[in-house]
């Protein structure tokens, strides 16, 4: 039969690392999607005589900081 010195033990591993590697992509992907969204509620006309409130609304977004964290660290996609 075959002998399997180092192979297959590694194989989980490596798949889930790979698992783990998609997750955070795609968690990072999504918190590169947060901060979009400030320009485009920036973008919305919400009536006459909101655009106090709507700017309001915008840097409440913008220091908000909503995404993903690690260790209290933002997940970007630059970072993955």
């Amino acid at each position: 039969g075959a002998h399997w010195s180092v192979g297959p033990p590694l194989l989980p591993a490596v798949l889930i690392m790979l698992m783990f590697m998609r997750v955070f992509f795609m968690a990072a992907s999504i918190t590169d999607k947060c901060g979009r969204v400030p320009a485009l509620v920036n973008s919305m006309n919400f009536g006459e005589g909101s655009e106090h409130r709507r700017q309001l609304l915008v840097e409440y977004i913008s220091s908000s900081a909503a995404g993903f964290y690690v260790f209290s660290m933002r997940l970007t996609t630059a970072m993955v």
